[in-house]
């Protein structure tokens, strides 16, 4: 039996299998993040490596491995080079994170995905088959469209209402609520406290879009303003890539559960010269589907 290895590695999971010729996952392992942005080189390399020990040693006896697919967040170069170091584990293919959520929206044609989660990016094939990255730029730079896009929005429009510059709000009760903060320069003294606030920023999100939907004016701009910049990138990606090619005719997903959300998806059907699919299945599916069809 030929075995291969798929690595779903992100920031705040690793996700590893095990897929037979026939693309069904025979074992699973699951590790910590290994973002070594977040975690650091050294640490991300030893949950990697750990991770791969643990999901190769639940293989059949008698099997081999012919491939593994690495899919990363963070430095394309450091995995580049880990993947280059490892011996044992057929051929080794290091790629960024977004390949899986790309398999899923275009099952390995020309196209492109808009994904959003507490980051978000653009991942893009080109008709040539080459693959492209645009955005994920990570919470210091902005990641328009995601959960912590949002909820920096959201956190500085109430810091304003808190402060007497803006019309009160539900927005405003929404955010104090989630922090449970009452007072502007607590809630600014703690959040800038944090070396990294980005997973208790974002984590406001899916309020302010629920807000959104019910159909307050705040929330509502906000959350269009945000996702209006990934789309903007994605058309910019598009014009690039396929220059001549009508949009309609361009494959087009949109990923995770911001941007599938029924408020935001219905705006982003409205507003993108694309016509969508929304993708819902885990980044794993799209690693295993890319497992079942590589050779």
């Amino acid at each position: 039996m030929t075995l291969r290895i798929g690595v779903d590695g992100g920031a705040t999971k690793t996700e590893c299998i095990l897929v037979d010729d026939a693309g069904r996952i025979v074992a699973r392992h699951l590790a910590a993040g290994c973002n070594p942005n977040t975690v650091g080189s050294d640490r991300a390399i030893k949950i990697v490596t750990d991770a791969l020990e643990a999901v190769q040693k639940q293989a059949p006896a008698g099997s081999s491995l012919s491939l593994t697919l690495l899919c990363m967040a963070g430095s394309p170069l450091l995995w580049k080079k880990f993947a280059g170091s490892l011996n044992g584990f057929g051929r080794v293919e290091a790629h960024k994170d977004s390949l899986p959520v790309l398999e899923l929206a275009t099952a390995g044609q020309p196209g492109l995905v808009l994904h959003a989660g507490t980051g978000s990016f653009v991942a893009a094939r080109g008709p040539d088959g080459s693959l492209h990255h645009a955005g994920g730029l990570g919470w210091r730079f902005g990641d328009g469209g995601s959960g912590y896009d949002i909820g920096r929005r959201a956190i500085g429009r109430a810091l304003l209402e808190m402060q007497g510059w803006a019309p009160s709000s539900q927005l405003g009760v929404i955010v104090q609520r989630h922090l449970e903060m009452e007072d502007w320069t607590e809630m600014m003294r703690s959040l800038y406290g944090e070396n990294s606030p980005n997973a208790r920023i974002a984590a406001v999100a899916p309020a302010v879009i629920n807000l959104a939907a019910a159909g307050d004016q705040p929330a509502s701009e906000i959350v269009l303003a945000s996702a209006s910049e990934l789309l903007d990138l994605a058309c910019h990606v598009a014009a690039k890539l396929f220059p001549g090619i009508p949009s309609l005719a361009i494959r087009a997903g949109l990923s995770g559960p911001i941007l599938n959300h029924p408020f935001l998806r219905a705006a982003l059907f409205a507003r993108a010269p694309f016509s969508f699919i929304p993708v819902e299945e885990p980044p794993v599916e799209g690693l295993r589907r890319m497992l079942a069809r590589l050779v």
